[in-house]
Parts: C-alpha cells; structure tokens; sequence
C-alpha cells in the first residue's frame, strides 16, 4: 500500500472511533505543559466532536474538571510528583484534596482514575517511597467517601522500571527498585487496580535503529521476531514490550493484575538525528496502534487479552522541555487543525479543522499554499507531497507550464491542490500542518491547469 494513500483519511476519523470500541479501549492525553494552547472548554469541545470517551488528565485543574462536567467522558485524573510528600505523609491532606478538588465535580464529572505520581523511578529525587504512602492515603480517602470501587488507584511506570525487556520472556523488573515494586504490586493486587505504563516504541528504535527495525516499530514488519524462551512470534515491538511486562509480572507472581497503557504514540518532528520523527511515521503508528488495539488482538503471550491504550498527546506542547520531538507528539497543532492524517478503516472520511463538522467538497473548491505560511512549511509541505503523496509534480519542473513562477508559494500551491483534488477534496486534505488553504477561486493560469476532483488521475 502506498504511502500517499495512507494519509487520504482523516486523524477525526480515528479520534471518532477512539471511545467506541468493545473491549479494549483507546483514549487521548490531555496535556497542557504549553502557552498557546486553547481554552479547556474548547479542548473538551474538540474531544467530544470526535467522540473520544477516554481521556487522561495530569493534575486537578478546576477549570478543566469543570470542562469535563457532563459530557460522559471517563477521566483518569493525576497527581502530580510535587504533591507526593504531602500526600504520604498525612492522611488529611488526601482527604482535603478530594474534598476540595474532586467530590464538587463528580460525578458530573466521571472520574474513574487517579493516578498517584508519574515515572517515579525515572526520577531523581528519591520520591518512589512516598507513592504507595500516597496512593494509600488516596485509597482511604475515597474509601470514606464510598467511592472506592468507582475510582481506582494507581501509578505510572515507564518501560524503565524493567532491568530486562528482550527478548519478552525474560522481562523483569529491576531490582533496584524491589522496595517500592513489592507493596505497589501488593496494592495493586488487592484492590484489582491496573498496571500502568507509559510504551514508547519509537525510543527504543531511536536509541538502538541498529537492532530494531523501523518496520518492527511501527507495526509494519513482514517477518516476526521469535522469541527463543517460550517459541512466541513478535510482528510488532509494542506487543513485546507489553508481554515483558507481563513476564515480569508473573515472575514476581503477579499474574491476576492487568495492564493499562497510559501514554503511547510517536512524535511528528524532532531534531536533526531524530530522522524517524515525521508525520508519516507518527500517522502510520497510531494507525495501526488503533486497528491492533480495537481489534482486541491481544499479544502473543495474551491473546485476546483486554488492553486499554491512551495515546500521547491531543496537542503538541510547546513548553515540554527536551529535544525538539517532545514538543511535537500531538495529534492537533493548537489552533485544532490536525498535524497529520490517519487512515483508519478506508471507509470515509471526516473533517475536524472546524470543530469537527463532517463537511467534503465536490470539486468547486481548490487548495492552495497559504500566504501566512512559513518557507520552512511551504518548503516542507511541496517535499512531502512530491514525495510520500504521490503527487506528480512533473507540472512544476523546468519548462514545464507550471514552473513560472518559479516560487515557491506558487509550486506549493499546485503541489498541494493535487494532493487535495487525489484524496477526496476534503477539508483535512488541505491542512499541511496550517500551510494550505482552500480557495473557491480557481488557480489555473496560461496553460497552467489545477486539477479539480473531476480529474483522473
């Protein structure tokens, strides 16, 4: 299947699809680590037009819990590492937090998680003693409040927490943190909360692309990785790192607690060596993340198994500090436009840069390179569609009747109206990332003809 073809459906039609599936479930972290990013009202507008039913929060913002009021959404809520200490050291901090920040919201707002601190291990502070202090005392204070069975307590874990990951069978948890691992799984178990943890493919193909291929990665591979232990065939590395933790679990004889995928997902940009950091690549993985998920496939070492998936992130955040792709995760620029498109089932498509109206067009309209764009954009825009689109660009080459003028507004413009008119004309076919535009107008000049949908191709 070509590449230009994957990006003819729209990242709404996947969001759509996130909250409705039987079985597993997929939802979207909302996080707010930016400064131009919109109003929580909106953001929840967006959420709810696309139908998205399960949503992940990093703290107990009011204006954000208030957001969520009666719209259905299942929320797992975050506390904070900051707020660690306190919480584990008295238990009237607890109840004070969900007396004041919690109990006035629900259950107009559903809350149905909490999570008690986030990668502890990963870091530096020594705050890995206070989360099952914490999470106890949070325990207690929806115990009182008669919410305990509706809320689950738990805490988040990166990959990190594993001293061993390959091949699957041989996953286990490292030793160094025994001490706080032994009564956080001791917790867990006793009061059937899940596992959580943050699974991130596209680091351990970045920091190893010698050993992990692109293809494993991103769910595309053609051939499996076998694993030697148990004769179990990997097609895909999300599956072995679940099923390592899984290994890991059982090691310890933990085998009654399930696994909850906080945060996954692939960044669209990143920096100069960070070449696996593209929209492509981003549009690809949570495709396919999406279709393995709902399709309840399980992993090899679970078949079938239940597998709750939220991916990272509704919107790119510009404050995150770091390299340039942890600026760069989200599926939405701020402004709601979509950074790149997803083909889900092949079966229509949708459009969510106007707050998620479905609308398409029937070849009266063209795209065109917007004159607010930026060169960089335009200059990345015009690459990708003569590129991974499939565009035929030859029009705008040297002494062809498109290549005057020779700007790069105007080989954008024709380079992204036949991308546009290729994949249905429909609004998110005209995005680029904010760098086209559409126009009733007609752009063809001299013997220089835009496509319209009509056309063959």
């Amino acid at each position: 299947m070509s590449s230009g073809f994957w990006l003819v459906f729209a990242t709404s039609l996947l969001l759509m699809l996130l909250g409705t599936c039987n079985g597993s479930k997929v939802g979207i972290c909302y996080g707010r680590n930016a400064d131009d990013l919109p109003t929580p009202d909106k953001a929840v507008d967006l959420i709810k037009n696309q139908n998205i039913s399960y949503v992940r929060i990093y703290d107990s913002n009011i204006q954000v819990l208030k957001a969520f009021a009666n719209t259905g959404i299942e929320l797992m809520v975050g506390i904070p590492n900051s707020d660690l200490l306190p919480f584990s050291q008295f238990q009237s901090n607890a109840d004070t937090w969900l007396k004041n920040s919690i109990l006035p919201y629900y259950p107009a707002t559903k809350i149905t998680y909490i999570t008690v601190g986030a990668e502890v291990t990963e870091a530096r502070d020594n705050s890995s003693s206070m989360v099952v202090p914490a999470m106890t005392n949070v325990y207690n204070a929806l115990r009182k409040a008669g919410l305990h069975r509706r809320i689950k307590v738990s805490t988040t874990h990166s990959l990190g927490v594993l001293s061993r990951s390959y091949p699957p069978s041989a996953g286990s948890f490292n030793s160094k943190h025994a001490g706080f691992l032994k009564p956080l799984l001791d917790f867990l178990a006793e009061n059937q909360s899940p596992f959580l943890v943050n699974v991130y493919p596209y680091y351990a193909y970045r920091d190893s692309s010698n050993n992990v291929s692109l293809d494993y990665a991103l769910f595309e591979s053609s051939s499996e990785v076998i694993d030697p232990n148990t004769g179990l065939l990997y097609m895909n590395l999300f599956d072995a790192q679940i099923d390592s933790i899984y290994f890991a679990l059982a090691g310890l004889n933990y085998k009654t607690i399930k696994i909850k995928v906080t945060e996954t997902g692939w960044p669209s940009k990143g920096s100069p060596k960070e070449t696996a950091a593209t929209p492509e690549n981003a549009q690809t993985y949570n495709t396919n993340l999406i279709r393995h998920v709902i399709n309840n496939t399980g992993t090899p070492a679970r078949p079938g198994e239940e597998l709750d998936v939220y991916i990272f992130s509704l919107f790119n955040e510009n404050r995150k500090p770091g390299l340039d792709s942890e600026r760069n995760w989200g599926l939405y620029y701020p402004d709601q436009t979509s950074v790149y498109n997803v083909d889900f089932t092949g079966k229509g498509t949708v459009d969510v840069n106007n707050g998620g109206n479905l609308t398409t067009v029937n070849g009266t309209s063209w795209c065109i390179a917007s004159p607010n764009a930026s060169e960089v954009d335009l200059r990345n825009g015009l690459d990708w569609a003569c590129g991974s689109g499939n565009v035929d660009c030859s029009p705008i080459q040297p002494s062809q009747p498109c290549f005057q003028p020779d700007s790069l507004v105007s080989h954008a413009s024709y380079a992204f109206n036949s991308y546009y008119q290729q994949n249905g004309a429909t609004d998110i076919a005209c995005s680029f990332g904010g760098a086209g535009v559409k126009t009733n107008k007609n752009p063809s000049y001299d013997n220089c003809l835009y496509m319209t949908a009509g056309d063959k191709i």
